[in-house]
């Protein structure tokens, strides 16, 4: 009796060839570019939209409080330029190692800054609110301060607790240091939201 191996049912160790299906092909190269196409408008949106900087300080209360997160713009000074009210992000006299500083624009090019009796004045104009407290250290702008070309004077919201464009150590802000605009508090959840 002979066995026949090459039966439908015996064994065959050859093997199949597998045709490639041009179709199914044609799908994976379509998912993986638009997956590529996806992860690099969302790299690119992060880089521009959501660099996360933590406040460290409470200079800007009640804006800002410290350990308050916030997200910053790094594009958009490269389209427009900063202008008072803004609120930014900057390295300290362009010192890269030292951590950001956060505060308010309230001098642009060409303005003169001075605080008297506690009040800031932009142009001759006062700036502030009757309900705001008043500044008990004038420091450099006890005297008129008139901002230089592409440097910006700038404040944070808690007058009297804060190191900034009043002192030496500061300065005037230039614009080579401003990292971005804080535009959106991420922590903590109860004031997430856009920063004015």
């Amino acid at each position: 009796m002979r066995l026949n191996l090459r039966s439908r049912g015996g064994l065959n160790f050859s093997r199949r060839r597998h045709r490639i299906d041009r179709k199914t092909v044609k799908k994976i190269i379509s998912w993986l570019v638009e997956i590529v196409i996806v992860l690099a408008v969302a790299y690119a949106l992060v880089y521009s939209l959501g660099m996360r900087v933590t406040v460290a300080e409470s200079s800007m209360a009640p804006t800002l409080e410290n350990g308050d997160r916030v997200l910053v713009n790094r594009v958009i000074y490269h389209v427009q330029s900063p202008k008072a009210g803004d609120i930014v992000a900057f390295y300290p006299n362009g010192n890269e190692k030292s951590r950001y500083y956060i505060k308010r624009i309230m001098g642009e090019p060409g303005d003169t800054i001075q605080i008297q009796d506690g009040v800031v004045y932009v142009n001759g104009d006062a700036l502030e609110s009757a309900n705001r407290e008043s500044i008990e250290n004038a420091g450099l702008a006890e005297e008129p301060v008139t901002v230089g070309e592409d440097e910006y004077f700038v404040l944070g919201d808690n007058r009297n607790n804060s190191e900034d464009s009043r002192y030496a150590s500061i300065g005037n802000v230039k614009k080579e240091d401003i990292a971005g605009k804080v535009w959106f508090q991420t922590y903590p959840r109860n004031s997430m939201g856009r920063v004015e």
